[in-house]
């Protein structure tokens, strides 16, 4: 038996619209959640026309000459507009009946490309159980026919199964949402051995060691720890045959563990850095979900990709506004203080979903509204726009060629130590980790 898609009935006319173009074929993303039991969908988004296509207002008439690298670099774009829980599960096509039987071979290769793309990007690995069917939705612009498809992405050998295509009114208007503020002080120490531009991966490999510190943390929902297969909402009344918007909000806090526990074994190593990344300050994170029974493993499961995206995607943006008003190559590598991106909130309409997205500090509100018409073909007012208030910085620091006898003899000392008791586990990290303080405090208290 195929999946069913519960789908967002604004949707349909959506697509309905889209069909009505004069254009051979019309490309886009299906954006919504998956679940064991089934699948949700709450918006689809067409891929924006590239410049050229702007100005010429045509399209290539062959489903060969589509873009993919267009498409899924659209795909990486709007992922980042994605809150907790919420994912591009596939993609739809619509074309004349002349393009219909080449369109499902299209559409298979492009759901393949999206989802390799967004792999690529992840900082977290999938569950095992976890659902890896992907939505290729096809319809007909001449006779309106829908037909959908899922495919197997974990599998590259995947054929189509049938999948049903169900339209539901206030599908997400009542989901519940998880939020939290997770304050972040993470210090990434840049090896002596790696060059100046690796900045970038160096940042990436420090935020996957603390994306497994998320991954391990304890996390209390409205002050309580619950067992993974209880219900979200359980011992709370919920609201039935609600078609009004309407938010249901968990606040969450989250511990991270300090140590790995006595049963498990820790090693400290002493390395010759030339400078270090440090990233602080506070991240807001939310993580919405179905309202059909959730259980707890789902929200929290959520809500941790939040954490570890936004932090990461913020990281992802500023390195690429760097590129752009710096180069990518830079020549000094002096001491530098970064501010990440903010993020904000935009309402779905008729849902209580809201959409994400990031902003410097010197963006405008035009801006912002551009890149929601052009990434989500959504109009946003200026007061639906809410930023979370939080500032977070990058501080990037250089090692200078000097180095004084004080601190060599302090770091030489660390080494020894390490040598002679390298197998005492957490007390030499922590002894380590006192000379390597006094070493960095030393150095940049010039």
């Amino acid at each position: 038996m195929g999946r069913t898609y519960f789908v967002e009935e604004a949707i349909g006319q959506y697509l309905s619209d889209l069909s009505t173009e004069l254009k051979p074929y019309v490309t886009g993303l299906l954006i919504g959640q998956c679940s064991p039991q089934r699948d949700y969908v709450i918006r689809a988004v067409r891929t924006p026309p590239k410049e050229e296509q702007k100005e010429e207002s045509t399209r290539p008439s062959k489903l060969v000459s589509i873009d993919e690298e267009w498409i899924t670099t659209h795909a990486s774009q709007v992922s980042r507009m994605l809150p907790g829980g919420l994912l591009v599960l596939g993609v739809f096509i619509i074309t004349t009946p002349e393009l219909s039987k080449e369109s499902q071979n299209t559409l298979r290769k492009l759901i393949f490309s999206v989802e390799k793309s967004l792999t690529k990007r992840r900082l977290w690995k999938p569950a095992e159980e976890e659902v890896s069917d992907r939505a290729a939705l096809q319809i007909c612009s001449s006779t309106k026919k829908v037909v959908c498809r899922t495919y197997d992405v974990q599998d590259p050998k995947s054929s189509a199964k049938p999948a049903d295509w169900k339209y539901q009114s206030a599908l997400s208007a009542s989901w519940l949402a998880l939020d939290c503020t997770v304050n972040v002080n993470i210090h990434i120490p840049l090896l002596a051995t790696s060059p100046n531009h690796d900045l970038e991966k160096n940042t990436k490999n420090g935020l996957t060691r603390w994306s497994k510190q998320i991954e391990d943390s304890v996390f209390l929902i409205n002050g309580q720890v619950k067992d993974d297969d209880t219900e979200l909402l359980e011992g709370q009344k919920k609201l039935r045959g609600n078609t009004q918007s309407s938010t249901h909000f968990s606040d969450v806090k989250v511990l991270t563990q300090l140590s790995q526990g006595p049963s498990r074994r820790s090693t400290a190593t002493v390395q010759v850095c030339s400078g270090s990344i440090n990233l602080r300050g506070a991240v807001n994170c939310r993580a919405y979900v179905h309202n059909n029974k959730p259980k707890v493993k789902e929200a929290i499961q959520a809500l941790k990709r939040d954490i570890i995206n936004t932090l990461s995607d913020r990281c992802e943006i500023l390195f690429e506004d760097l590129i752009i008003n710096e180069g990518p190559h830079k020549k000094n590598f002096e001491r530098e203080y970064h501010v990440l991106p903010q993020r904000l909130f935009v309402p779905v309409a008729g849902s209580s979903v809201m959409l994400s997205d990031y902003k410097f500090g010197d963006e405008g509100t035009g801006e912002i509204q551009e890149r929601f018409v052009e990434m989500l073909d959504q109009s946003v007012q200026a007061e639906d726009i809410h930023i979370a208030e939080e500032i977070n910085t990058v501080d990037i620091c250089p090692v200078t060629d000097s180095t004084d006898d004080t601190q060599q003899k302090q770091l030489t000392k660390a080494m020894l130590l390490l040598k002679l008791r390298q197998n005492m586990g957490v007390v030499i990290a922590a002894a380590v980790a006192v000379f390597a303080s006094i070493f960095s405090f030393n150095y940049f208290s010039d």
